[in-house]
């Protein structure tokens, strides 16, 4: 089948409203959508903003969970730092998955030495591989090994996990 430029253009634009659509976040959905886009802001060890196509968008890493930074967590602010290191201002690959109840976009994210920035956080013992929504063997086994060698917060023996902490903050505000 042959398709004249406007048949071949009409049929782009179908495929690319089939990946973005009207949601939460600015109003695109970027739901598995792979793209490219400048990392703008470090709002802790796991969120991040990044611009793409003169929108912001904000990303919760994949797979992970991070000390809490806004709860004064130990380690928070050093997985901030951890985050921005690896791809702060840096033109990054996106992996949309989908969203989380606060409307970012959850997802992987490729920095530009191609390192996954989200398993690169667990190997530098910055993240907690985060069981609940993730049951990727991988991080698992990069959790452990950061933990055997004591990288990161796992230098504290007493380290609590964020979704721990988060409810123990949570039982003290009541």
């Amino acid at each position: 089948m042959r398709l004249g430029k406007v048949g071949l253009l009409l049929l782009l634009l179908t495929l690319q409203s089939c990946f973005i659509q009207p949601s939460g976040n600015k109003g695109l959905n970027y739901s598995n959508l792979v793209f490219t886009a400048k990392v703008i802001r470090i709002m802790d060890g796991d969120t991040m903003e990044v611009l793409y196509q003169n929108h912001p968008v904000k990303i919760r890493l994949a797979h992970i969970d991070c000390p809490e930074k806004r709860g004064h967590q130990p380690f928070g602010t050093k997985a901030r730092q951890a985050l921005s290191d690896l791809c702060f201002g840096q033109m990054v690959m996106i992996q949309g998955q989908n969203y989380d109840r606060y409307k970012r976009l959850i997802a992987l994210v490729i920095n530009n030495k191609k390192q996954v920035v989200n398993q690169e956080m667990v190997k530098l013992g910055m993240a907690w591989h985060f069981k609940k929504y993730s049951s990727d063997p991988l991080y698992a086994q990069l959790e452990i090994t950061a933990r055997k060698h004591k990288v990161g917060l796992w230098q504290d023996s007493t380290a609590i996990a964020p979704w721990e902490w988060r409810a123990m903050k949570h039982v003290l505000v009541k």
